[in-house]
């Protein structure tokens, strides 16, 4: 499913040109225009470059944060990578994607040493709705469709993306996000992981401005295979924010939590 073309799309989200610099394709595109992303890409291309940032053997991206002080432009990005800290068994490291000179969106994680074979599980969650059987798109009325909502393939368990209330939607990508390349568990999770807020929509996006600022992704583990699942829910108070706040399942069960502040003002 992520390897090759698929039919009416390009053949990746991005296309590497070297020194940091990636062509940013149509399919990158988000619902509320064409012109600019979805946070979903671009924070999978930063966990791309922080994976591979003077990686080490045993050593795992636990924890990623991501700033979106700007929209993501559907152009030329440039992404850069450095170390904060370093240390024999934990990491502090710093993202940036740039366009045309400009801060679209920034990162930090925390890599870490694997946990030993024998840790516990604990507190294991209940497992995930089963993966519904495939089903027709539907919802997101008026928005952009010919981008990232088309590059996904979304099967919902619950609700949907114009069901108030909140929901869980199955999901994998149609396509990978840099040409050429296979995707890792890093970055496949952090391809959906800012879907989270639009799964559990229960605030009225039409009639308000609803928008999130940031994604925390936070992993346990490392989710395996194509398949991811979110299960989210919102919560929000009068003269205060929007938080969203979701689980992310693979076929084998619970992998790690979402969270992201959201902001809702008057259009």
């Amino acid at each position: 499913m992520t390897s090759g073309s698929v039919a009416g799309l390009p053949e990746a989200f991005y296309r590497d040109l070297g020194d940091g610099r990636y062509e940013s394709t149509p399919a990158t595109a988000g619902p509320w225009s064409p012109k600019t992303q979805h946070a979903g890409p671009p924070s999978a291309l930063l966990g791309r470059a922080l994976e591979r940032h003077r990686a080490r053997p045993g050593m795992r991206i636990a924890r990623v944060t991501l700033e979106v002080p700007y929209p993501v432009p559907v152009g030329e990005l440039q992404v850069d990578v450095r170390t904060l800290r370093g240390g024999a068994r934990t990491e502090l490291l710093e993202g940036e994607i740039t366009a045309e000179g400009r801060p679209v969106m920034l990162a930090r994680a925390w890599r870490v040493t694997a946990s030993p074979a024998d840790t516990p599980t604990l507190r294991p969650e209940p497992g995930p709705p089963p993966l519904p059987a495939e089903q027709p798109f539907h919802g997101l009325r008026g928005a952009h469709l010919d981008g990232y909502v088309s590059a996904m393939e979304w099967r919902f368990a619950e609700g949907g993306f114009d069901t108030p209330g909140p929901g869980a939607a199955w999901a994998r990508q149609r396509l990978p996000l840099v040409a050429g390349e296979s995707d890792t568990a890093l970055t496949r999770a952090l391809t959906v992981a800012d879907s989270n807020w639009a799964v559990a929509f229960e605030l009225d996006h039409v009639r308000r401005l609803v928008i999130n600022t940031d994604i925390t992704l936070a992993l346990h583990r490392d989710p395996v295979g194509e398949w991811l699942c979110l299960s989210a829910a919102t919560a929000a108070s009068p003269d205060g924010s929007g938080l969203a706040a979701g689980r992310l399942d693979d076929v084998h069960g619970d992998c790690g939590r979402i969270l992201q502040t959201l902001l809702v003002a008057e259009r």
